[in-house]
């Protein structure tokens, strides 16, 4: 399991294929990246904050419960911080499993779970603007919705 913050970009192929190299016992590897995007068509750029030693925390422990819940072979996830333009990786998260079903519960939990308390603090700024991203309701409700359901 490695979960990381880093202001550096990430090279996704050579992560995945490092990733998957270590896994011996998988039938399946979920990837997902998640990248800044510009709803508005004025974002200039994202400003994300962090505490290091509370995120790094936070990444593993959320890395290792889905491990333990989804029955992981491995997890990997990778968040940065500092400056990011539009259309830049702004995370990405690997889960090996034995069964596809749970290599996608697990990435899929681990997202829920990023977007909703990972501590990081995300300022959206444009030429005329500046905003802190305020949490929305969905992602609440999304994470909420693991502790109802079964394992699968």
């Amino acid at each position: 399991m490695d979960a990381r913050v880093q202001e550096a970009p990430f090279d996704f192929s050579a992560e995945v294929v490092a990733f998957q190299a270590d896994v011996q016992n998988a039938g399946a590897v979920v990837t997902f990246t998640g990248v800044v995007r510009d709803d508005s068509g004025c974002l200039d750029h994202m400003f994300i904050e962090h505490y290091p030693a509370m995120t790094e925390a936070a990444l593993q422990k959320f890395a290792l419960q889905a491990m333990e819940k989804f029955g992981l072979e491995d997890a990997l996830v990778i968040h940065r911080y500092g400056v990011l333009a539009p259309g830049e990786a702004i995370m990405m998260v690997a889960t090996a499993a034995r069964h596809r079903k749970d290599a996608f519960a697990g990435a899929d939990y681990l997202m829920d779970y990023l977007k909703s308390r990972a501590p990081f603090w995300k300022k959206e700024v444009s030429k005329d603007n500046a905003e802190w991203v305020a949490s929305k309701i969905q992602d609440e409700d999304a994470l909420a919705a693991w502790s109802e359901a079964p394992k699968s």
